[in-house]
C-alpha cells in the first residue's frame, strides 16, 4: 500500500510579506505622531488661552462691584493663590499687575498701554512639562483693553488664532 501525501496550503507569512507591513506601519507612525503631538500642543494653547480670558472676565466683573480699581488678589478671582495652575496643569495664569484710576500700566508691552484702572494679565508654561519646550507659543497675555499678546517664533495673531 502507497501513502498518498496530502498537499496542504502553506500556512503563515513569508518573511518579506512581514517586512511589508513593518515598513508601511513605520511610514504611517512616522506621519501621524508628529501630527498627533502637534494637535496636543495646540489644545493645550487653546486651554490656556481659556482660561486667560475667562481671567479677564473675572476682572471685569471684580470692576463693576468695585469701580476704582481691578485686583491682584487671587482669592476675590476665584482662585486660591497666584500663579494659579489651569487647565490640565501645563499652564499657569496670573495677574502681572494694575493700575488704578489714572494710574499707569507699567508691565504692559503695547505702546499705548491703558491707564487706570487697567490690568495686564499673563499665561505662561509650567517648567518641566512638555509644553515649556513650545518654543512657537512660549506665553499668553491680555490687557484691560482686550490687547492679546504672545512670546515665541510666531506671531501674536498666529498664537491667537490657532
Amino acid at each position: 500500500m502507497q501513502l498518498q501525501h496530502v498537499a496542504r496550503p502553506s500556512q503563515g507569512f513569508t518573511l518579506i510579506e512581514l517586512m511589508v507591513v513593518v515598513v508601511i506601519a513605520t511610514i504611517l507612525l512616522s506621519i501621524a505622531i508628529p501630527s498627533y503631538q502637534s494637535q496636543i500642543i495646540q489644545s493645550r494653547r487653546t486651554e490656556a488661552k481659556t482660561a486667560l480670558l475667562d481671567l479677564a472676565g473675572r476682572e471685569g466683573r471684580f470692576l463693576s462691584t468695585n469701580p476704582q480699581a481691578y485686583t491682584a488678589t487671587a482669592t476675590a478671582l476665584g482662585y486660591a493663590a497666584f500663579p494659579a495652575a489651569v487647565g490640565s496643569n501645563y499652564y499657569t495664569v496670573t495677574v502681572s499687575c494694575i493700575a488704578p484710576v489714572a494710574g499707569a500700566l507699567a508691565c504692559d508691552p503695547n505702546l499705548n498701554a491703558p491707564s487706570g484702572p487697567a490690568y495686564y494679565l499673563t499665561a505662561t508654561p509650567v517648567a518641566g512639562t512638555s509644553q515649556a519646550n513650545d518654543t512657537q507659543c512660549t506665553s499668553f497675555s491680555v490687557d484691560s483693553t482686550g490687547a492679546q499678546w504672545s512670546t515665541g517664533t510666531y506671531t501674536p495673531q498666529q498664537c491667537w488664532t490657532q
